[in-house]
């Protein structure tokens, strides 16, 4: 099979997704504010999406492409996620089949494990987005302990121990200590937060948010450690970054497109009313410091911003239009594309797909030139299967 096809994703409601960037994108009407996640293009066994013939016959992406290595998305991050880590491809093989030998249904609420792949990603920004991105430098986490007086108890296990000996301490940490810990920290920056006192810059914005959002009654989410431990990023529209096996991160307000290879093991470890297994996170979780890259797409030939990223699963680039210009590449393997913004034609000369709201993705088999026109000003992600590592 070659040439272009449209391509219809299937849509994630997970709670903490936004009314109404998905559906203008889809052109589907949200009039009872249901939350719309994420939408998937890809061919991973939870969410398959169907290409689009004539006459409106569709047929399953994976039945005509086996199982593509990448999973495209686009996320709109209303509130904050749950914080998380990814296993590395030999660890998740091992686990999966551990969880198929116990008998553990796929979609079970205490399941770890969906698939037998890992899941490194390369997102990219669409507006302003925040997300939390690994441990802090040595420096700033120890200034960070020693300036938030309530977080002071927690100086000398980082100074005896280290990261990997702070973190276990405070997943482990019985939750009336957590609240002992937190519940003064909170008390101080809920009037803040709710005066409009605090910035987004500041991790207490976020704390308290966390608080107001996950914590119940009685108990504080321990999660909300972990906002002030981590890196705090502020992402611009072009802008991404990169998240390997391992490193803790936790996306907190924006919307943003995203690559990974073709998986959805998550697990968590707080900000979330999802399951959280601790022994299993803290046997994968990278407990290192991290200096965050932002990562700004090196231009290619006709206008193609290429991400680089160090994986061989996917590759990501995005194409940024002017009304009226055109450009062409000759796709090596099945690709997918993805309109984000304006409109703009896929033409493989047989045949054409008009890329607008409404229709914003379709499907490319190798075979034949592609020619991307912009109807108008337009941005068009494009993904593929990576380069050879060498």
């Amino acid at each position: 099979m070659k040439g272009v096809f449209s391509l219809k994703g299937v849509i994630k409601h997970y709670d903490w997704g936004g009314f109404s960037l998905i559906p203008s994108l889809l052109k589907q009407d949200n009039s009872l504010k249901q939350p719309f996640a994420e939408y998937w293009l890809g061919t991973h066994p939870l969410g398959v999406a169907e290409v689009e013939f004539e006459k409106g016959a569709r047929g399953g992406l994976d039945s005509l492409a086996g199982e593509l290595p990448y999973l495209l998305k686009i996320l709109d991050v209303k509130d904050m996620l749950s914080i998380q880590v990814h296993p590395s491809k030999k660890d998740a093989e091992t686990e999966f089949a551990r969880e198929n030998e116990a008998g553990i249904p796929l979609t079970a609420a205490n399941r770890n494990y969906k698939d037998p792949n890992h899941k490194p990603e390369m997102m990219v920004a669409l507006g302003e987005f925040w997300l939390l991105h690994g441990f802090k430098p040595e420096a700033a986490l120890q200034a960070t302990l020693e300036n938030v007086a309530e977080l002071n108890p927690l100086l000398p296990v980082f100074k005896s121990g280290s990261y990997a000996a702070l973190y276990k301490h405070i997943m482990e940490m019985p939750v009336e200590k957590v609240n002992q810990l937190l519940r003064p920290l909170v008390d101080r920056i809920t009037p803040l937060y709710e005066a409009g006192d605090l910035k987004k810059d500041n991790p207490e914005f976020w704390a308290a948010r966390a608080a107001a959002t996950f914590s119940g009654e009685e108990n504080l989410d321990r999660g909300i450690f972990s906002i002030y431990l981590f890196n705090l990023v502020h992402l611009q529209a072009g802008e991404g970054i990169f998240q390997e096996a391992g490193l803790p991160h936790a996306y907190l307000e924006g919307a943003n497109v995203e690559l990974m290879a073709n998986s959805d093991n998550v697990l968590r470890g707080g900000l979330t009313p999802k399951h959280i297994d601790v022994p299993e996170l803290l046997k994968h979780v990278k407990c290192t410091p991290t200096h965050p890259c932002i990562i700004r797409g090196d231009m290619r030939e006709e206008s193609e911003q290429q991400f680089s990223t160090p994986v061989p699963d996917f590759r990501l680039s995005m194409y940024e239009l002017k009304a009226g210009e055109t450009v062409s590449f000759h796709p090596e393997g099945v690709e997918i594309v993805l309109l984000t913004a304006g409109q703009a034609e896929l033409d493989d000369e047989e045949n054409l797909v008009k890329l607008r709201p409404g229709n914003p993705s379709a499907v490319i088999f190798p075979g034949e030139t592609v020619y991307l026109a912009a109807a108008t000003d337009c941005i068009v992600f494009r993904a593929g299967e990576g380069y050879p590592q060498s």
